[in-house]
């Protein structure tokens, strides 16, 4: 059990600096993901971006997803051809649905990232980094779209997942660090002593606090709703 998501930040930043990755690039998924990949970020002094998906859901299903949309340069659409034969989509019916969830990807990017540019990964180890992952979908989207960016190598890292999961992110991704895989996975929020809901704003000024530090070098002010890491 992790303290809180900091905690398990460090404990992947750790191991992760067992490998000495060529020209690291931290990407988190939002929100949860965000504080754990700043640590990682700033302990292996690597820049910190994020990797919004945002999910396509099925005609009167909408969580099952038919597709992922990925922010980018441009923005990459993941396919889930399964579910879109099972519901006998064409191409008309699906571009209407993607069209649909651009604006809220589009939100998203403009509140977290504002009218910064994504990093560029191409020839770089790309790190995904989440607060951990039951299921492992939205990781395997983010995977697949990253492959298209010509990144040198992915690396999936999670503090907590089951070991299925842990195997099946593995056949996706170059590697996978993952320190507790815990034979009896529970709700993700079991894992951690303080696990609460992060907001917008705590993304924001996240990716704001680690330009500073690598960019200026100016010192940071943390937002009240952050709590202060051990040293």
């Amino acid at each position: 059990m992790f303290r809180d998501r900091q905690e398990a930040g460090q404990r992947l930043a750790i191991e992760l600096a067992k490998l000495h990755l060529h020209q690291p690039v931290v990407l988190a998924l939002p929100r949860g993901g965000v504080p754990v990949a700043a640590e990682v970020a700033k302990t292996l002094n690597t820049p910190l971006d994020l990797i919004i998906v945002r999910k396509v859901g099925a005609p009167g299903n909408p969580e099952l997803a038919v597709a992922a949309i990925v922010d980018g340069d441009p923005p990459d659409v993941v396919l889930n051809r399964e579910i879109i034969e099972a519901y006998s989509l064409d191409d008309v019916e699906l571009g209407a649905l993607i069209r649909k969830e651009r604006p809220e990807l589009e939100r998203r990017r403009l509140v977290y990232r504002g009218k910064r540019k994504p990093l560029s990964i191409t020839g770089k180890t790309a790190i995904i980094v989440d607060d951990g992952a039951a299921t492992g979908t939205t990781m395997k989207v983010a995977i697949r779209a990253l492959k298209r960016r010509s990144p040198r190598e992915i690396i999936v890292a999670i503090p907590v997942a089951p070991p299925d999961t842990v195997a099946e992110l593995a056949q996706e991704a170059d590697r996978v660090v993952c320190p507790s895989q815990p034979a009896r996975f529970h709700a993700l929020g079991y894992h951690y002593l303080s696990f609460p809901q992060l907001i917008d704003l705590e993304v924001a000024n996240a990716l704001q606090q680690a330009s500073q530090r690598r960019g200026a070098g100016l010192p940071v002010r943390r937002n009240r709703t952050t709590k202060p890491t051990r040293p």
